[in-house]
Protein backbone atom coordinates (compact mmCIF):
# COMPACT_ATOMS: atom_id res chain seq x y z
CA UNK A 1 0.00 0.00 0.00
CA UNK A 2 1.49 3.32 -1.08
CA UNK A 3 1.73 6.42 1.07
CA UNK A 4 -0.15 9.62 0.25
CA UNK A 5 0.53 13.12 1.53
CA UNK A 6 -2.60 14.71 2.95
CA UNK A 7 -3.68 18.37 3.15
CA UNK A 8 -1.77 18.99 6.38
CA UNK A 9 1.48 19.19 4.34
CA UNK A 10 3.31 22.48 4.96
CA UNK A 11 5.71 22.01 1.99
CA UNK A 12 8.79 21.96 4.21
CA UNK A 13 10.52 19.44 1.93
CA UNK A 14 11.92 17.22 4.68
CA UNK A 15 10.31 14.11 3.18
CA UNK A 16 11.72 14.37 -0.33
CA UNK A 17 15.39 13.53 0.40
CA UNK A 18 14.36 10.67 2.72
CA UNK A 19 12.62 8.68 -0.03
CA UNK A 20 14.90 5.82 -1.17
CA UNK A 21 13.11 5.52 -4.53
CA UNK A 22 12.74 9.27 -5.22
CA UNK A 23 8.97 9.17 -5.62
CA UNK A 24 8.26 12.42 -3.73
CA UNK A 25 8.19 15.75 -5.53
CA UNK A 26 6.93 19.28 -5.00
CA UNK A 27 3.39 19.75 -6.25
CA UNK A 28 1.43 22.95 -6.79
CA UNK A 29 0.46 23.50 -3.16
CA UNK A 30 2.12 20.58 -1.33
CA UNK A 31 4.45 17.65 -1.85
CA UNK A 32 3.09 14.59 -3.67
CA UNK A 33 4.01 10.90 -3.78
CA UNK A 34 3.98 8.85 -6.99
CA UNK A 35 1.93 5.89 -5.74
CA UNK A 36 3.16 3.62 -8.53
CA UNK A 37 6.77 4.05 -7.36
CA UNK A 38 6.21 4.12 -3.58
CA UNK A 39 7.57 1.05 -1.77
CA UNK A 40 5.63 1.68 1.46
CA UNK A 41 8.76 2.10 3.59
CA UNK A 42 7.47 4.99 5.73
CA UNK A 43 10.70 6.99 5.62
CA UNK A 44 8.78 10.10 4.62
CA UNK A 45 6.34 9.74 7.48
CA UNK A 46 9.06 9.38 10.08
CA UNK A 47 10.58 12.82 9.30
CA UNK A 48 7.42 14.81 8.64
CA UNK A 49 6.78 17.45 11.35
CA UNK A 50 3.01 17.41 10.71
CA UNK A 51 2.51 13.69 9.96
CA UNK A 52 1.18 14.43 6.46
CA UNK A 53 2.30 11.18 4.72
CA UNK A 54 -0.11 8.37 5.54
CA UNK A 55 -0.64 4.86 4.14
CA UNK A 56 -3.31 5.02 1.48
Amino acid sequence: MAYKIDDTCISCGQCEPECPVNCISAGDSQYVIDASACIDCGSCSSVCPVDAPKPE
